[in-house]
């Protein structure tokens, strides 16, 4: 599986919506092709949901 395609995963609702909506300026004006583009943007969704439930994980077990 490659790297864009693994990152693109997460791109879904709103998060596929802000992709779409800013994939043609940014590959305007940058070196990063399209897909690239969605699959940084799909990936670091994703590391924030990570860091998001690592978070929330780390506060429940500081409650016991």
């Amino acid at each position: 599986m490659e790297a864009t395609s693994i990152g693109q995963a997460g791109l879904q609702g709103w998060r596929k919506a802000l992709a779409d909506k800013t994939t043609g300026p940014v590959t305007d004006h940058t070196p990063l092709d399209e897909d690239a583009w969605r699959a940084l943007v799909g990936a670091t969704f994703f590391a924030l949901s990570v860091l998001y439930v690592v978070n929330t994980v780390k506060a429940v077990l500081a409650e016991r």
